[in-house]
Order: structure tokens, then sequence, then C-alpha cells
């Protein structure tokens, strides 16, 4: 593998051309000195209309045939997530730097591996965990880091659909191809930004309910997709929550839904009580995957007098920011990879996994 400096180009190969495939190719087309040398899909015609439009020399139908490539720096793994380890395993063992999309992998044993892997081969594993990138988000994380709201000590993040559950019957809703539903899903991603927002506290146990109670009967999928045209079943949670404790006596509720009877409105929210004051973030979600409304309020007092305010948003970042920070970090040298080794995903992972052990046995778990 080459070694890699801002004077020589990165040469990147990205695995999988659906819309989260897309993203990635995009956003590595957008930074200077990375060249896309490789793309890999089973959808021939998308696969070599991509080429054509980005100038990619190589395209493989077998994501295999993109990791034994020559001259390769890093894989960018944008795939159905019981994929995930063998791709980011193979990549690794390489000396190949890999960025994977969310989750890390279909449960914290395949998450481990690839950690263990990218510590065995000192080669950066990061997750695309986009939404801690947006403005909103870190808008908020430096008024928490900032004392703005004192102490945290209660909060709580969902992402709710009314009708959203990706493609009944396809590879998101077989727990054996996703590893989960919602809770796999969307909630990996208000996991993420809640436990980023309140600084990273150890998780002490979780008390999680799973329900699938629209999807089994044909329900709550977009428009044009029914449990009976499909040709799986429907194996999966499509809406959970759960409650976690964090250390210091801190509370997390997290909620979870591909569908449910509620507003129409695809919607992200986090609120959060502190010892000084509140915050209630709430964004919305188009059509097109991208956020299309958010406003943070933040609430609190000077002295006796009410002093809320709303919160302007920082610069929104998502998937090019990802791309951009992993890109940063194997520009940053050896020094810098081992701080970069998928470690954060795997205890989302291991939490998902205690979340959904907790729903099956319908008891508190300890981590």
């Amino acid at each position: 593998m080459n070694h890699e400096t801002v004077s020589e180009p990165l040469r990147v190969g990205v695995v999988g051309v659906g819309w989260a495939g897309q993203q990635h190719i995009k956003a590595f087309h957008a930074i200077d000195g990375v060249e896309i040398v490789a793309v890999a899909g089973m959808e021939t015609e998308l696969l070599e209309s991509i080429r054509a439009e980005y100038g990619i020399p190589h395209g493989f139908a077998r994501w295999e045939e993109l990791v034994e490539l020559e001259r390769l720096d890093a894989v960018s793994i944008a795939v159905p997530t019981f994929l995930h380890a063998p791709i980011a395993v193979a990549a690794l063992e390489r000396g190949l730097h890999v960025l994977s999309e969310k989750p890390l992998a279909r449960n914290g044993e395949e998450g481990a591996a690839m950690v263990a892997a990218a510590r065995g081969a000192g080669r950066v594993l990061d997750v695309v965990f986009n939404h801690r990138r947006r403005g909103d988000i870190k808008k908020l994380k430096s008024i928490i880091d900032g004392g703005g709201l004192g102490r945290p000590y209660y909060a709580k993040a969902s992402w709710l659909r009314r009708s959203g559950i990706p493609t009944l019957g396809s590879w998101f809703t077989s727990p054996e191809l996703a590893g989960g539903g919602p809770m796999a899903d969307l909630g990996v991603h208000v996991l993420d930004y809640a436990l980023h927002l309140l600084g990273e506290p150890k998780v002490i146990s979780v008390s999680a309910s799973a329900y699938a109670e629209l999807g089994p009967r044909g329900r709550g999928g977009s428009e044009g997709f029914t449990a009976a045209a499909s040709g799986l079943a429907f194996e999966v949670e499509d809406f959970a929550s759960a409650f976690i404790r964090l250390e210091g006596g801190v509370t997390l509720v997290v909620e979870a839904g591909w569908a449910s009877y509620r507003d129409p409105a695809d919607v992200l929210d986090f609120r959060v009580y502190g010892t000084d004051g509140g915050a209630e973030l709430r964004a919305s979600q188009s059509p097109s995957l991208e956020i299309a409304d958010s406003g943070l309020r933040i609430f609190t007092d000077d002295g006796d007098v009410n002093a809320d305010y709303t919160a302007e948003p920082l610069e929104d970042g998502a998937h090019l920011a990802v791309v951009a920070d992993f890109v940063a970090a194997i520009r940053a040298g050896q020094e810098e990879w081992g701080s970069h080794d998928g470690s954060i995903a795997l205890t989302r992972a291991q939490i998902i996994d205690a979340c959904y052990r907790s729903a099956r046995e319908q008891r508190e778990v300890r981590l």
C-alpha cells in the first residue's frame, strides 16, 4: 500500500452504487488529491453510468475483485449490513483503510472482529455517523460543552416515521441481512449523536421494547412496496424504544420507528434537561433523505429573568464531512491511525445488541 502524503493522490475504491454509495462517491470526488479508481456493484447499468459520470477506471460486480486491486489505499463500504464485516476485514488485512456505512455490523461480535482487524493492521476504520456533523447538532454540542445547560441529567432522542419502512420484504427487514429493524437502522444514528452530545458517558444498562405491528401486515412501507409484493418476510421490529442508564445517574431515552400512526413528517429530535438550562432540537428529513428543516431552542434564565433563545446552526456537514474527516485521518499519518479504529461505532453496536436482548427477554440488561 502507498504511504499517503498530501502530495500523493489517495486512491479509493467504493463498494456499493445505491444512494449511500453515491453519497460516498460525490464526497470523495469533491476532495482534492483523492482519486476514485474503482467501484463495485451488482447493478450493471447503474455501475457503468456512475463510472462514466466520474471517470472511474475500474468497475467490478464482485467486491472481492475490488479489494484485490493493486495500488489501492482505502475502501468505502456502502452495501447491506451483512456485508460490512467480511468486506472490512478483508480490506484491512490487505492493509487498506476502511470507511463503512452505519451500523458498524449486524452485531457487536462482527463489529469487534472489524475493530480487531483495524488494530492488527494499524489502519483507519471509520463509520458514517453523518448526523453528528449536522449544523444544529454541532451548535448544540458547543453549547453543552461550554456549560450553557449546566450538567445534563435527562435526554430523549428519537427518529420517527409515519410510513417509512425502507422496502417491505427487502434486506432491510431480514435480521440475517440487516441485524435488526429501525433500532439498528435509525436508532444507531440518534444513539450516536445523543451520546456524542452528552460527552460519551458509559452506558450502565438498557431496558428496551420492540414491536412489529404494522410491517407484518404490509403497512408502513413506502408507496409501491407491500409485503405481498416482496420476496422476503417481515422479520424485524417496526418500532422500538429503550430506557438507557448512563454513568453519573444520567438517563437517555431512545425511540426509533419506521412506521406508527403519528404525524406524517419524518422527524428527528433531541431534548435535554440540564441543571442550568434545557434544549429542544427538532429536524425533519425530506424525501431525498436530506435534512429539510431544523430548529434548536435553548431554555435558560438570567437570574430570575427568562433568557430562552433560538440558536442558529453551524455549517452542515453530512456525508461530505464524514468523508473529509476520513481522508484527513489517513493523511495525519500512522501516529493518528490508532485513534480511528472503530471503537466508538463498536460501543453503539454493543448497546444495540443489549437493546434487542432486553426486548427479547423482557428485562433490563447490564453492559
